[in-house]
């Protein structure tokens, strides 16, 4: 069975925007992820084109489906700035840097994180929100559920946490 770290650095990849370097992959993370092998046998079948519109449709049209880990926390309010900052702390304390394009509460680049160092802080922090946007995923009857599955049975209850 795999390690989390390896399942986390495998959902981040399902989590992010396909392009062809995703579809190149996916035999890899089927074999290192069997908890994604559903995902990975779907986004296997689906063209390209037709994987890139669902991500677009799901995740960047409403906030319903929010990857950023601090919306579900503290919505669209000035608390959120504060939230952003912490997560660049938690980053620092591990000698990194947070430079990419997205922000830094990105689930995608909230699993990278934990994958590289271990440091699950950030994950079981926001477990409730993590939930959230799982049981959402779910029904919304995407397959994208089943990659939020993998990562919430690994991580602690969750406690009710947030507003959104």
């Amino acid at each position: 069975m795999p390690s989390d770290a390896v399942l986390y650095q495998a959902a981040a990849l399902c989590l992010t925007y396909p392009d062809d370097d995703f579809v190149a992959r996916l035999p890899l993370l089927r074999e290192a992820a069997p908890q994604l092998r559903a995902f990975a046998d779907h986004a296997a079948v689906i063209p390209l084109r037709e994987l890139a519109a669902h991500y677009v449709q799901v995740f960047d049209f409403k906030n319903r489906h929010s990857l950023y880990l601090s919306w579900w926390h503290d919505g669209d309010t000035r608390r959120r700035g504060m939230s952003l900052v912490r997560f660049k702390e938690v980053y620092r304390r591990h000698g990194l840097e947070f430079s990419g394009e997205e922000l830094p509460d990105f689930l995608p680049a909230v699993l990278e994180f934990t994958a590289r160092t271990g440091d699950t802080t950030l994950l079981t922090d926001h477990r409730a929100g993590l939930e959230r946007l799982r049981n959402r995923l779910t029904d919304h009857g995407t397959p994208y559920a089943g990659v939020l599955d993998a990562v919430c049975v690994t991580l602690p209850t969750a406690s009710t946490e947030g507003r959104p």
